[in-house]
């Protein structure tokens, strides 16, 4: 009996010490004390019930590092359209407060201040729509409607509506036509907003020679190519362009124009396609802008 009464309390002691442990280390990681999950160890009878708080503490630290970076991203968009908006809004309150006190009788100037604000107001609203774009695309509220056209068909009418834009600038503005029966497949609506995007973007960034725009083909799919003898873009920049609000050149952008967001907003779209969108630079030579779509 004794013996039996001493085995019972050894191995309630065990218990109570492993206990212990467990809820020391369940401490640690509610505390955020632990720093990597070696330092959970429970001993050689308790092999899976360490591996289930190892997951779990991985799983926890994982988590709180996808918040914090969702935090920085948040705090850093809202900076970023809180700048953006400002500029504008400004713009159109100087000029505005400007007519008021007394330049709205003046005829030298008040047609040239009305213009201003006006242009203001128009990026104002660009700025609005894309980042209303934006939000539904990553909210997951962008439906889109998928279906087979002709490419031919589908191109032709952008390029003779940005024909325009590259003749105030004195480019060429070229489509080379591709077999009259390749079909694509994929929304024509977000597809035209992301090739508006593209082209009036090689269009901005381009001050002699040419832009086009290709099609070439393999068995399963066809790539669309957008191509440019622009300013091109430096190799440490490459990788960031598709970020929301990044500019290459700050001055040079907001020279030329645009949001900010649309090379975003492409490669949203690009992606819902289960597609990817790739680029190739060099600085004074061009660019190229491809995705490959289904056929």
């Amino acid at each position: 009996m004794i013996l039996s009464i001493i085995y019972f309390y050894k191995i309630g002691y065990k218990r109570n010490t492993e206990i212990e442990k467990i809820q020391k280390i369940i401490a640690g990681i509610r505390k955020n004390e632990l720093i990597d999950s070696s330092e959970i160890k429970l001993g050689k009878h308790l092999l899976n019930l360490e591996d289930e708080i190892r997951e779990m503490f991985i799983k926890n630290k994982t988590d709180i590092e996808y918040l914090k970076k969702l935090e920085r991203v948040r705090t850093e968009f809202l900076g970023n359209v809180s700048h953006e908006l400002r500029n504008p809004i400004f713009a159109i309150q100087g000029y505005i407060e400007t007519l008021r006190d007394g330049a709205i009788d003046d005829p030298k100037v008040n047609k040239h201040f009305l213009d201003k604000a006006t242009e203001h107001t128009i990026s104002l609203s660009s700025l609005l729509n894309d980042l209303i774009d934006i939000s539904m695309i990553e909210s997951g509220e962008m439906r889109l409607s998928y279906r087979y056209f002709n490419v031919n068909d589908f191109i032709q009418p952008i390029i003779d509506q940005l024909k325009s834009l590259a003749g105030e600038k004195h480019l060429e503005l070229i489509y080379h036509p591709y077999r009259t029966n390749l079909k694509l497949f994929g929304d024509k609506n977000k597809l035209k907003q992301a090739l508006d995007n593209l082209i009036t973007n090689a269009i901005k960034y381009t001050e002699n020679g040419k832009v086009e725009l290709l099609i070439e083909e393999d068995d399963k799919s066809g790539r669309v190519i957008v191509r440019d003898t622009g300013i091109g873009i430096p190799a440490e920049d490459l990788s960031r362009i598709f970020e929301r609000f990044y500019r290459v050149d700050k001055a040079r952008s907001r020279e030329v124009g645009g949001t900010g967001l649309g090379l975003a907003i492409v490669k949203h779209i690009i992606e819902a396609h289960g597609s990817k969108i790739s680029v190739k630079s060099k600085v004074g030579e061009g660019s190229e802008f491809s995705f490959t779509l289904k056929k």
